[in-house]
């Protein structure tokens, strides 16, 4: 399986020896994110509301870099030095999911890199999209085996066109 690396610039870069996100398939494994601001690798100064704001707003560039969006993660795991701020977790992540939620986990750990109170990694799915540039799509949603300029045809036209080859056919006798 190839495996593609995902890198952005509008998430803080990785801070040892791993990417940002990995993407195998139509999987992505996005790496840990801590409250780090882009642009100076700094903490966020806020409490701890924005602090976790900051992990969602770092997760979704490299969802997007990836080709998608924080509502295709399909699993979410919270790591927290102190428990206490669970109920903030979910405060915060309410106005960055809709339902249906993902999965999610929630540890709570002695420390974190630079110091960081949160940190979030997370796996989301990217789901095939039919191409219209690759298929005729018919009334019922399936894919026709003919390619795009070719057009799929139901049963009802299928029977309506040998009405009418019938009628030529006919006429044609008849006019002979």
């Amino acid at each position: 399986m190839i495996r593609k690396v995902i890198k952005t610039n509008n998430a803080p870069q990785a801070i040892g020896t791993y990417s940002q996100a990995v993407r195998a398939g139509d999987t992505v494994y996005l790496a840990g994110q801590i409250p780090l601001i882009p642009e100076t690798m700094t903490l966020e100064n806020g409490d701890m509301r924005a602090q976790i704001r900051r992990v969602f707003e770092n997760l979704g560039a490299v969802a997007k870099a990836s080709g998608g969006s924080l509502q295709d993660v399909v699993k979410l795991n919270v790591f927290l030095t102190d428990l206490a701020h669970f109920p903030l977790v979910n405060e915060v992540m309410a106005q960055y999911f809709r339902e249906p939620y993902p999965a999610r986990a929630a540890v709570g750990v002695a420390a974190l890199p630079k110091g960081a109170a949160v940190e979030m990694d997370a796996i989301m799915v990217l789901e095939k999209k039919p191409s219209p540039h690759n298929f005729a799509w018919s009334k019922i949603g399936r894919a026709s085996a003919r390619p795009v300029g070719g057009r799929a045809k139901d049963g009802a036209q299928q029977r309506r066109k040998g009405r009418k080859e019938k009628r030529l056919r006919v006429k044609t006798k008849k006019s002979s």
